[in-house]
């Protein structure tokens, strides 16, 4: 498995590229299949699903001019057979990740075996935005969305943690200095990221590709 895993979705030049680099063809010559099982833990979560889906929303992910683009509906998947699913799953280049609760998302994937078909994918590319980026990581601090997190872990699938939408206008709450205090419950590294920074993973090698701001706070000890 390839990672793209943003703060806002493939938001300039640089991350689209990186993106290009990890299908190894151009986005026009690749499918793509649209995940927004996360932003259903939310009120809005409707309205999350129909902007990611139909590329209206401000983080590009559908938008981006995908050969094929569907559906995976994560919490659908327990339901039916998995013939009806896997083949398209394994055959697909790149899941589009939507953003929500991490923790919905990583039970979910969980839950449905989609969890489970992740590691057998080495060629495929996951680009998470948002919640879908810090569902792989390994720790959410010791509270998130408002939630007691101590004790949670996601899916573990990289070795960092994320703080996403840095210094976002609407949110206040997310400057470097609130994101440093929540990072000092987390023993790992931690990735704190703006809407213009992704973190790009292949064979275990980090990279960053940003043309924003992020800061990386060392793991403790």
């Amino acid at each position: 498995m390839k990672l793209l895993l943003t703060s806002g979705g493939v938001t300039n030049a640089s991350i689209r590229q990186a993106l290009v680099d990890l299908l190894g063809k151009p986005i026009e010559e690749s499918s793509a299949l649209i995940i927004p099982t996360s932003g259903y833990w939310f009120s809005r979560g409707p309205d999350i699903a129909y902007g990611l889906i139909t590329g209206t929303s401000r983080s590009p992910m559908a938008q981006l001019g995908w050969k094929t683009l569907g559906v995976l509906e994560l919490t659908a998947l327990s339901t039916i057979e998995r013939d009806a699913w896997v083949p398209r799953v394994r055959a697909t280049d790149a899941f589009l990740v939507g953003g929500g609760d991490p923790m919905y998302l990583a039970d979910r994937m969980r839950d449905s075996g989609f969890a489970d078909i992740l590691p057998t994918l080495p060629d495929t590319v996951y680009v998470g935005l948002s919640g879908g980026s810090q569902a792989l990581t390994p720790s959410l601090g010791a509270t998130y969305n408002d939630r007691d997190t101590r004790g949670y872990r996601p899916l573990a699938v990289v070795d960092f943690s994320m703080g996403v939408h840095v210094d976002h206008p609407d949110m206040p709450q997310n400057s470097i200095a609130e994101y440093e205090k929540w990072a000092a419950d987390i023993p790992n590294a931690v990735y704190l990221c703006d809407d213009a920074t992704a973190i790009k993973v292949v064979d275990g090698k980090v990279d960053v590709v940003s043309e924003g701001h992020w800061k990386l706070v060392p793991p403790k000890g």
